[in-house]
């Protein structure tokens, strides 16, 4: 009850707010222009102007993360436009761009400063290990479309790249906490010292206690968590052209999860609920020497642990990854990249009847480099930039990934952008090495499987997109982006003959037998009406045409594909100081149906109201999903997983800096 009237109280504010007077200088008191030509480096691995970028770029700022509301970095990437994110359970989500969204998005490439979250046992991503204090957040950057020349395999429809603060800038005391109905706990502390003439340190604490998402009926759904992570990052300015950086972060936490398994003896299935541990650590060391204005050199090495029991078989994995960069302007018209890089992954598996893999151990080994060149073509007004990066993985062997884009700005508040490029997905462990039992036949003791494969091909896309961005008043944006993806060799699931070995199986085999294009338009808008009240809104359309080029198909794969993305999404929402010390923050969102399971369209609000007494307080509560009790958003990829719903929820928190 007290969420829902919070709710209804927090959305009537939003609705009758206005600004007033001003208080201490942030986001919503930029110029808007200044916001658009915010610097970033995910597209080029260079600093460049985001509104002259030649790719479909959005970036959230370290003050947008803070007054979304949200509690975590997947929710928070629900206000970027063109981006589709689903809650599968309460520790669990999707998170795609263009498409092929789902438990284990395949295809988006997520980085945390530097070091890839991307898992090569499944293709997808951890978002509950991608857990840093909001406050330590310098901004995250997301490319929608293909980055694979410069990032590599897997980076198909998308990278996101986020990116902490240096050392240097946060120094003092941080302590918060607090929380509500679904955040039943969290408490986060940071401490930042100066270690001397030009060196600087922080280490931080964080544990956070999320509850149970719901069950159709509203009863809970048994998959409460938490999870504590602790680490540290320390910058070293060694000379005024050097600059050494370290971190390393430990985290530790147990998952609930209820699931229904097959059984080889009778009853044939047995429904369990798992508490799952997962524990993770890492390390980061980067090097950067700039030796003049026009050339740079940058060394980067992580090493990163993580053990994981979940709806998976048990996992221990360690990963070592070493990658030099060095850029460099010739003959004044040519700013040239290029970089070779190494990564070791080696994993131990452990198994059961429903899940396991053959080998249980495998050591993965990934060498790289590339090209890339941006030409000026026409100065300050027409640049071009070609590339390519060349793979060698222990799946496919090598691969090779070019890619072209045209920048142009006829005005200093017009850019058209345009690129072509091609990109690949990998096979994952799981696609070549895993037998996954789906049932067992009570008559005759047969099971229903599903085999991976060794003889698969890399899924590869040709992606063609055309932007233009608009800023015709200091006070209003436009992004508006079109693409068009062709696919080759999606994975697909074969019929196949019964196996028999240790039992009759009917079988499934992992292949490529499915092909076909997707297309669709992204626009965004920002507009300033007032100098503390910034309103933003976002539309996409998205559409999938896929089929079986080839032999038998499983139709369920391709209507999975093409029914796991909503056709129609829309957002607006509205940042404004309602006077020098408080701040009304909405948002309102429409999200289309998903067909592949039926997932009902749904619209909802979230709300964030925001008390800044001082420069070192700060209260806020935040009402989130607010339209209605609770809605399904997406469907787990595990077999015999209920249906988890997203309740209406409603939180607070207290923030204290010095």
């Amino acid at each position: 009850m007290w969420d829902k009237i919070s709710g209804i109280i927090l959305l009537g504010l939003c609705l009758n707010g206005r600004a007033e007077t001003s208080r201490e200088p942030d986001l919503c008191e930029l110029d808007l222009e200044q916001l658009m030509r915010v610097r970033v480096t995910s597209v080029s691995k260079q600093p460049e102007s985001r509104f002259e970028a030649g790719a479909a770029i959005y970036v959230v700022s370290n003050e947008e993360l803070r007054r979304n509301g949200f509690a975590t970095i997947a929710d928070s990437l629900r206000t970027v436009p063109g981006l589709d994110v689903g809650q599968v359970n309460s520790h669990t989500w999707a998170v795609s761009s263009r498409g092929f969204n789902g438990e284990y998005a395949t295809k988006l490439l997520v980085l945390n400063d530097g070091r890839s979250v991307y898992s090569p046992l499944s293709s997808g991503v951890y978002w509950d290990a991608l857990d840093p204090l909001f406050e330590d957040v310098d901004r995250i950057e997301v490319i929608r479309g293909p980055g694979a020349t410069l990032w590599g395999a897997n980076t198909v429809n998308g990278v996101i790249n986020l990116i902490t603060k240096s050392a240097k800038d946060t120094q003092g005391l941080l302590v918060a906490g607090g929380g509500g109905s679904a955040e039943r706990g969290f408490g986060e502390v940071r401490y930042g010292e100066k270690l001397g003439e030009n060196a600087w340190v922080r280490v931080f604490a964080k544990y956070s206690d999320p509850d149970s998402l719901a069950l159709a009926n509203g009863s809970g759904a048994a998959d409460d968590w938490w999870m504590a992570h602790t680490g540290f990052r320390a910058d070293w300015e060694a000379t005024d052209q050097s600059l050494v950086t370290l971190q390393g972060e430990y985290y530790q936490g147990r998952e609930s999860q209820s699931l229904t398994e097959p059984t080889p003896n009778a009853p044939y299935q047995n429904t369990l609920t798992l508490h799952s541990d997962v524990t993770g650590a890492n390390f980061l060391a980067r090097w950067t020497d700039t030796i003049s204005e026009d050339s740079e050199i940058k060394v980067q090495t992580y090493y990163d642990h993580t053990e994981r029991e979940s709806n998976l078989p048990s996992e221990r994995r360690d990963t070592f990854d070493i990658e030099a960069q060095h850029s460099f302007i010739w003959l004044k018209r040519n700013h040239i990249v290029w970089g070779l890089g190494y990564r070791v992954s080696a994993d131990h598996i452990r198994g059961d009847f429903a899940e396991s893999f053959t080998p249980d151990h495998r050591t993965l080994n990934l060498f790289n480099s590339f090209l890339q060149d941006e030409l000026t073509l026409v100065e300050d007004k027409l640049h071009v930039t070609v590339g390519c990066k060349l793979e060698h993985n222990d799946f496919t062997g090598l691969e090779a990934e070019p890619s072209a884009r045209l920048v142009w700005t006829p005005t200093s508040q017009q850019t058209v952008w345009a690129a072509v490029g091609r990109a690949v997905r990998t096979p994952s462990r799981a696609e070549d090495d895993v037998r996954v039992n789906l049932a067992t036949q009570p008559a005759s003791a047969s099971v229903y499987s599903i085999l991976g494969n060794r003889s698969g091909v890399s899924e590869s896309l040709m992606s063609y997109e055309l932007g233009y961005r608009l800023l015709p008043h200091p006070r209003v944006s436009l992004d508006l982006t079109a693409f068009y993806d062709d696919y080759n060799d999606l994975r697909s699931l074969q019929p196949g003959p019964p196996a028999t070995s240790p039992t009759p199986v009917a079988t499934f085999y992992s292949a490529n037998l499915l092909e076909g294009e997707t297309y669709g338009v992204e626009v965004s808008g920002t507009w300033q009406p007032l100098d503390h009240w910034h309103l933003q809104t976002a539309y996409t359309f998205f559409k999938a045409n896929l089929h079986a080029v080839a032999g038998s198909m499983d139709p369920g794969t391709e209507q999975f594909y093409e029914g796991s993305a909503p056709m129609h999404q829309f957002s607006l929402r509205s940042q404004v100081d309602l006077t020098r010390h408080v701040e009304l923050d909405c948002g309102l969102r429409f999200v289309d149906a998903l067909h592949s399971p039926n997932i009902p369209a749904y619209v909802t609000a979230d709300v964030r109201l925001g008390w800044r007494p001082n420069a070192h307080w700060e209260i806020s509560v935040s009402g989130l999903n607010l339209f209605d009790n609770q809605h399904p958003e997406f469907a787990p990829q595990v077999i015999n997983t209920p249906l988890r719903e997203v309740r209406r929820s409603v939180f607070g928190k207290i923030t204290w800096r010095f």
